[in-house]
């Protein structure tokens, strides 16, 4: 079941309803000097990390994009900050190259990378190709370098690798 921004609103709304409930009869416990009345300050503060939990959550949530014509990637290597670099088949197109590119920018955006000297990010596409039997070369197809700071980046600088996308086998019809 997937839950959207605002059920997980609704639940920590509820959620602190039920913490302020919790803490009345706490105090109540208290005055009258009943016996668990310790096992209520507990429940009283695990309540305020679930209601504090469900309201981050629901801060935290982002919809997925997913940019048409791009094709599966994994991820090989991430500094946590300014470096990305993701793989992908060998049987890819340039315009597939291009869409993943920015999937893979829209995907991979977050808010605590870490730029160290620059405010970019710079996310290469590469792939792995066999030229002769027991030889792999590994191959940049393009990158994207968009900005650490904003998640919707209308600036992003694509490059394509025009001559290493000749060098992908071709598919035979």
């Amino acid at each position: 079941m997937i839950f959207t921004t605002a059920d997980l609103f609704r639940f920590a709304q509820w959620s602190s309803i039920a913490t302020i409930a919790i803490a009345v009869l706490t105090v109540v416990a208290f005055i009258l000097q009943w016996g668990f009345r310790f096992r209520l300050v507990g429940v009283t503060g695990f309540m305020g990390v679930l209601s504090g939990g469900f309201f981050a959550l629901g801060l935290g949530l982002f919809a997925h994009t997913t940019i048409p014509n791009a094709a599966r990637y994994s991820l090989v290597y991430d500094n946590g900050g300014s470096q990305v670099v993701v793989a992908v088949s060998p049987q890819i197109t340039a315009t597939q190259v291009e869409a993943t590119l920015r999937q893979a920018a829209s995907d991979l955006f977050s808010y605590g990378r870490l730029g160290q000297a620059q405010n970019q990010m710079e996310i290469r596409v590469r792939t792995v190709i066999h030229p002769q039997p027991g030889v792999s070369e590994p191959l940049y197809l393009g990158e994207v370098k968009r900005s650490l700071a904003a998640r919707n980046d209308e600036q992003m600088a694509i490059e394509i690798y025009a001559e290493n996308l000749a060098k992908l086998p071709q598919p035979t019809a």
